[in-house]
């Protein structure tokens, strides 16, 4: 019986966890992406301006810690969005259209309760090393 690759991801250039958890998580080529806010890495707290501006920094965010797993956004084959309002999901969808541009990935979007910090908008992912074909 062979064995898989755990590594933890972990990058200064997003920011760290806020709880027991990892930023990121390899599981043999497998990239599982802890939720990310909409948080300034250099300062710890969250952009100001709103549900857009948030939801530009989480996928910052992301694509930090995408590179840190050697991939980029064209990797990600699955997207987790929570909104702490249902109401602004068409200024996120706008916002997540200019990271994923084509072969998006599959997404699942909740309205829920809260979310951590007071945040508007938590988006996590799983993505894939390595180049992909088309079927």
């Amino acid at each position: 019986m062979s064995s898989f690759i755990r590594k933890v991801i972990s990058t200064a250039k997003a920011p760290g966890a806020i709880g027991p958890y990892s930023q990121a998580v390899l599981v043999d080529r497998t990239v599982y992406i802890s939720g990310q806010l909409g948080m300034d890495p250099s300062k710890g707290q969250l952009v100001p301006g709103g549900v857009v501006e948030e939801a530009k920094q989480a996928l910052k965010n992301m694509g930090e810690i995408l590179k840190a797993a050697g991939c980029d956004y064209s990797n990600v084959v699955k997207t987790t969005v929570l909104l702490a309002d249902i109401n602004d999901f068409a200024a996120v969808n706008e916002v997540y259209a200019q990271y994923f541009k084509s072969s998006f990935p599959a997404r699942a979007a909740y309205q829920v309760a809260a979310l951590p910090r007071g945040g508007r908008v938590e988006i996590e992912a799983i993505a894939v090393q390595g180049p992909f074909s088309s079927a």
